[in-house]
């Protein structure tokens, strides 16, 4: 499929999806939800793809909705506001939900939209010098539909601060309070991306699949009997599927295991 807001380069079982407005920040209108939401759903079910990268080109990552797709949406209708919000909703889910690893490059400054986008993803990596900002209530909003990724991402005390401020912050904070993983100067970003994907192709692919899925599930979870058993489930199967038996064969028989043939 041709995009018109992305490209989508795969290679090395790593898949590379950038957001390709830099003329407008790479901010984000209809056409770009619902392309970022088909380019992850297929990415997902691809089998030649390991993990994904979320890119951008330019100097900013993404500055959060266009104007005017905003100048449209200001003469909506309440249903047509929740219908256009809830296209925005499932594309950020679609991320989140994505089966395979996912790694957002931040390279530029990243404002509201953006950094859900950012957040839905499972590793961030942002260069020195990148600011983050939720500006929404500046304009009289609220960062609602990204609320979920973004305080699971920054932590329910952080979000209280900046929801309400609406105030810039650095990568130093960024790191402080979680929100990304690493930070790195911006000559090192490739190489660090790099580093984290070759690391994640390696592994098994089902394992790094359930994995995922695991901290998705247990995430608040009271630790009690159900807990208890549905992790020695989770175990017990692993342990029997084809992918776990090859990884402590080959472990025990000092040799590369299957997947990585």
């Amino acid at each position: 499929m041709n995009y018109e807001t992305l490209t989508i380069t795969v290679a090395d079982k790593v898949a590379t999806v950038t957001l390709n407005r830099p003329e407008l920040r790479n901010a984000f209108n209809e056409s770009a939800i619902a392309e970022l939401a088909l380019a992850f759903d297929e990415l997902g079910r691809n089998e030649l793809v390991r993990a994904v990268v979320l890119a951008a080109n330019g100097p900013a990552f993404c500055a959060g909705a266009d104007l005017n797709w905003m100048k449209k949406m200001a003469g909506y209708s309440h249903d047509e506001n929740r219908a256009d919000a809830s296209r925005l909703a499932d594309m950020l889910r679609t991320i989140y939900l994505c089966p395979k690893p996912t790694v957002a490059k931040v390279q530029g400054d990243c404002y509201a939209g953006g950094m859900g986008l950012v957040a839905a993803c499972d590793i961030v990596v942002a260069a020195e010098g990148v600011n983050f900002c939720l500006s929404e209530v500046k304009l009289g909003l609220i960062p609602a539909t990204i609320s979920p990724y973004v305080i699971k991402a920054m932590g329910e005390q952080a979000a209280r601060r900046y929801f309400l401020t609406a105030e810039r912050f650095d990568t130093a904070a960024a790191l402080r309070i979680g929100f990304a993983h690493e930070v790195v100067a911006p000559d090192a970003l490739d190489t660090t991306v790099a580093g984290l994907v070759k690391a994640l192709v390696s592994n098994s692919p089902n394992a790094v699949l359930e994995a995922k899925k695991l901290v998705r599930d247990v995430v608040g979870q009271p630790v009690g009997d159900a807990l208890l058993l549905d992790t020695a489930e989770r175990i017990a199967a692993i342990r029997a599927s084809s992918e776990g038996r090859e990884g402590v064969a080959s472990f025990l028989e000092k040799r590369k295991p299957a997947w990585l043939n």
